[in-house]
């Protein structure tokens, strides 16, 4: 660790962190996997991020369910090339819409971290929410604090341990399973999913072979891997190694504050004994979901989850210091006691989201509510009939509303040609639905000058507004110029 990194103690003495830190919180130096039984937290940050992900956890469960026009709110379903989102139909002729916000999304991601560092794991992530706030309060249930947890981990494999442990993993199992199948609904949707349900797993035994394994996905992750998942896996925590600066707002150790630490003292003036605020409890420390020792400086495995924000607090009130000597802070803040700004890098960031979102709301308002194809069938060429001149099209059109519409075809350009359909003149168009059929088109001999003339081929709703044009040829005789 970096001279930077180390803290300056309140005589001006440097205390030089661990000359050997695990690479992880939760491995030992020999490499073995450390578990981590962190305590119960509790205090106004974690209500905070109760309140939070009980509604996060409410939009996970309920989305599949709400319909918008008819339209699923959210649905990826990429093995049928069907996507909705906020009800609104995407395409794969759309997918360059839905690489832009991706795109955005990243650039959401990157601004967002640069100025609140990791703020995004501790109270939004999945990972987090599902572990932290489901599984992690099931082992409080069943196996007590973190004091009970370790001496049932410690003890022998008696009635009590088997009976608490195979509670436990059964009700992880069940979990997982009901996890797995509300994520088979953003791709399938709730209704295939309760109808794969009710046929059983031998009547769609690859769909039940794919739920096992996510299943047993979910299962591993949450059952055992935990915390490993955002110390070794997730790529955003190595990111932010890179996007996080000085200004940067990030759960921080006040160690001007807190060094030179040493243990509490009823009656004894702290000041004077040149003493700091942390009486070296390490309540932050046993309450921290990643194993980490916050005094060590920011650290990659910090999930800035806030545990050890409310344990501190806790300790301060009751021993009568100020609290924040664990907050959220920026290291100039820290360091130089320089307030948070928005520095240049922020700025920029800023600028770019705000262009790219721009543009995004462009191409969402600008992608029409349909799109119509006029092509030639293969091999085929015109007929002279009547003194007419006619070519045969195939026409798709894809309606990219949300309700029905009645259509009809006009040529734009020439504005003399004459369009005859296979069916009624008028075209009804289902909702997000493709519809194929064939339309002649036809010329007096006298327009056609060319042996392939371009034409443009307009579709029009009732009220007589343009939806779509499509740019084609038509084919005539061919005639010599002189």
């Amino acid at each position: 660790m970096s001279e930077e990194q180390n803290y300056r103690g309140g005589q001006g003495q440097v205390i030089e962190s661990e000359t050997f830190r695990d690479s992880v919180g939760t491995m030992e130096q020999s490499g073995k996997r450390k578990w981590v039984f962190p305590r119960k937290p509790k205090g106004r940050y974690t209500d905070y991020r109760t309140l939070v992900a009980v509604i996060l956890l409410a939009f996970f469960f309920a989305i599949p369910f709400i319909k918008v026009n008819g339209n699923p709110l959210l649905l990826i379903n990429i093995l049928d090339s069907q996507f909705f989102i906020f009800g609104q139909p995407f395409y794969p002729q759309d997918f360059f819409i839905l690489a832009m916000g991706a795109i955005t999304s990243i650039v959401f991601i990157i601004l967002f971290t640069v100025v609140f560092g990791r703020i995004f794991c501790g109270w939004i992530c999945p990972q987090t929410i599902f572990l932290e706030m489901i599984f992690r309060k099931i082992d409080y249930l069943i196996e007590g604090d973190r004091n009970k947890q370790m001496k049932l981990d410690r003890q022998e494999w008696n009635a009590e341990k088997i009976w608490k442990r195979s509670l436990k993993y059964f009700i992880f199992l069940v979990i997982s399973l009901i996890i797995t199948h509300w994520m088979f609904m953003y791709i399938v949707g709730y209704k295939e999913v309760l109808t794969i349900m009710q046929e059983g797993p031998f009547a769609n035994f690859s769909n039940f072979l794919v739920m096992i394994i996510f299943t047993a996905a979910f299962y591993f992750t949450f059952a055992w891997f935990r915390e490993q998942v955002c110390t070794l896996v997730c790529p955003y925590g190595r990111l932010q190694g890179v996007l996080i600066d000085k200004q940067t707002i990030n759960v921080y150790y006040d160690y001007n504050r807190g060094e030179n630490r040493s243990k509490w003292r009823k009656g004894e003036d702290r000041a004077a004994e040149g003493k700091g605020d942390c009486i070296d409890c390490n309540q932050c420390v046993v309450v921290c979901p990643t194993g980490i020792d916050i005094r060590d400086g920011q650290q990659l495995e910090c999930v800035n989850c806030t545990a050890c924000i409310d344990a501190c607090d806790e300790v301060m009130v009751k021993v009568g210091l100020p609290k924040g000597l664990i907050r959220y802070a920026t290291e100039d803040e820290i360091e130089k006691e320089i307030p948070f700004k928005f520095t240049n890098r922020m700025k920029a960031y800023s600028a770019v989201l705000l262009l790219m979102v721009g543009f995004l709301g462009f191409l969402l308002s600008n992608r029409g509510v349909m799109e119509a194809k006029f092509i030639k069938p293969a091999g085929s060429t015109y007929f002279v009939r009547d003194g007419n001149i006619t070519n045969i099209y195939n026409y798709t059109f894809l309606n990219k509303s949300t309700k029905d519409q009645i259509v009809t075809v006009k040529i734009i350009e020439p504005n003399h040609g004459k369009v005859t359909l296979s069916g009624e003149e008028r075209i009804m168009l289902k909702k997000d639905q493709i519809t194929k059929g064939t339309v002649n088109i036809s010329f007096p001999e006298k327009e056609i000058q060319l042996s392939k003339q371009k034409v443009e081929i307009g579709v029009y709703d009732t009220s007589g507004k343009l939806l779509d044009t499509f740019d084609t040829y038509f084919e005539g005789p061919f005639k010599i110029q002189f």
